[in-house]
């Protein structure tokens, strides 16, 4: 047995906020990385002459590496230690940031994106379990964590703004060099100010349940990328087929294994299962609208990427403002009407999107909808980790906290699958019937808007039915250590 180092200092750390600003650090790097790339796609597109398939892989290598290895990252951070992990994976993720930044052909920069995910997914639990051990307790703990999630929350506007000032001002390849800052700076801090720790205990993996998830869920998306060409076609299904195959063998899996990587019982609860798949909904919308507005914005509507990067921010200020009032309403409404009128609200705003034109403008079509938009996820994000945590036990705690975010990453990448075959399809029947390009790209960016107003009333659907009873309250370090990031 290898020797254990102690899960808690025995005494306050007196480099602990030095720490606790290379943490947050960490996670504004894993949380702005999902949107940066964003506002560079349309200049990326065009130098290394992407097809719009390829395009929508560049995204989703990275949420789909990063959503189906973050379980396995918390173990492994766990039991490896955190701090080496953190290391580990700060180092990995700026190396791949720099094969991206310089990628000659889309096969390279999907490839570096990818990548960049696998790291991402051992960086991000590291840097949460390091945070856990070096505030165990106390005011400071809660301090610790508002820090935490307030950059968290932010990040992903952060990352539309500075991607924007980066390409306009640049080259859409600083999006990805500008990591090398981060990576250095993180690696430098950790090295003066965090101390190594890890569990005690059984150290086994669950080796089989991450290939079956991870090659579950690569064949799903791949399949629904196919289905472009046909959802008849033997690709296409054969390999939508292979993926559901191979999660129902994770399943059959976790059931059986001593240590798994997803302990069945968290998802056994008809609650906690809808909080997941709502948590999943608002990721694919989410990652899928950000998107495809930034398409619209730049090569449609003919915006700056610093002016369509900022131009998205009215979606995260609406949901920064109503945070507050949707966390006053949770103990007095609950968490279910909260979460059904969200997505109907969100929904709205979505359809409203649905009726932009190619010489329309932005503040008349656009930005009414984004606060909309903004509003209606407010009353879903609050509630979401309450729900999805409530009744957890402390040995599960991990588990379901990865779970929060592994479902929104992986509903991310699902999602957009789905949305580009979607948009596709929508720009193809335009041009065929003699619409001139913008027109055409707008029908597809509008049958995208559509598409994710139909999943949000799904969400509504999934939480009148299945967020039903009293819920108790998940616990405040439940809560705080869960850093959802929408916007």
């Amino acid at each position: 047995m290898s020797t254990l180092l102690p899960s808690r200092p025995t005494a306050p750390d007196p480099r602990r906020w030095w720490a606790l600003a290379v943490i947050a650090l960490t996670q504004l790097v894993v949380v702005l990385d999902a949107t940066i790339v964003n506002v560079a796609l349309p200049q990326a597109q065009l130098e290394l002459e992407l097809s719009d398939t390829e395009r929508q892989w560049v995204i989703t290598a990275y949420v789909l590496a990063f959503g189906a290895l973050l379980l396995l990252g918390g173990r492994v951070a766990d039991y490896w230690g955190r701090k080496r992990s953190y290391m580990v994976g700060m180092l990995g993720f700026g190396a791949a940031s720099v094969w991206g930044g310089l990628a000659q052909s889309g096969t390279e920069l999907i490839a570096a994106r990818g990548l960049q995910g696998v790291f991402a997914a051992l960086l991000a639990p590291a840097a949460l379990a390091l945070l856990t051990v070096t505030f165990p307790a106390g005011r400071e703990r809660g301090t610790a964590f508002a820090v935490f999630g307030t950059v968290a929350g932010t990040g992903a506007a952060v990352g539309l703004a500075l991607g924007g000032v980066l390409t306009e001002f640049a080259d859409w390849r600083w999006c990805l060099l500008v990591n090398i800052v981060f990576a250095v700076v993180g690696l430098v801090g950790a090295l003066l100010f965090v101390s190594e720790s890890r569990v005690e205990g059984d150290n086994r993996y669950d080796i089989w349940g991450t290939l079956t998830v991870t090659l579950g869920l690569a064949a799903l998306v791949y399949g629904f990328t196919l289905a472009e060409s046909g959802w008849t076609e033997p690709d296409t299904i054969g390999f939508l087929a292979g993926g559901l195959v191979l999660l129902a063998v994770f399943v059959w899996i976790e059931a059986r294994v001593a240590q798994p990587l997803l302990p069945l019982r968290i998802v056994r609860d008809r609650a906690r299962a809808g909080a997941f798949l709502i948590q999943a909904a608002i990721g694919a919308v989410y990652i899928g609208m950000t998107l495809y507005l930034m398409f619209h914005l730049q090569i449609v509507l003919g915006l700056s990427p610093l002016s369509a990067g900022l131009a998205s921010l009215a979606m995260t200020f609406a949901t920064m403002a109503t945070a507050p009032v949707a966390a006053r309403l949770l103990p007095t409404r609950g968490p279910r009407v909260l979460m059904t009128g969200g997505p109907l609200i969100a929904a709205a705003g979505m359809l409203w999107l649905t009726f932009i034109t190619a010489d329309g403008s932005y503040w008349k079509e656009v930005f009414g909808g984004l606060v909309v938009v903004g509003i209606g996820i407010a009353f879903v994000i609050i509630p979401v980790q309450n729900v999805a945590l409530a009744g957890v036990g402390h040995h599960d705690a991990g588990a379901a906290s990865a779970l929060v975010n592994s479902a929104m990453q992986i509903g991310g990448c699902v999602g957009l699958s789905v949305f580009t075959t979607i948009y596709l399809g929508a720009v193809e029947r335009s041009a065929a019937a003699g619409s001139g390009r913008g027109a055409a790209l707008t029908e597809g960016y509008s049958a995208v808007f559509l598409a994710t107003a139909v999943t949000l009333v799904v969400a509504a659907v999934v939480a009148a039915t299945m967020l039903r009873g009293p819920r108790p309250a998940a616990t405040p370090q439940q809560l705080a250590e869960v850093p959802v990031h929408v916007g």
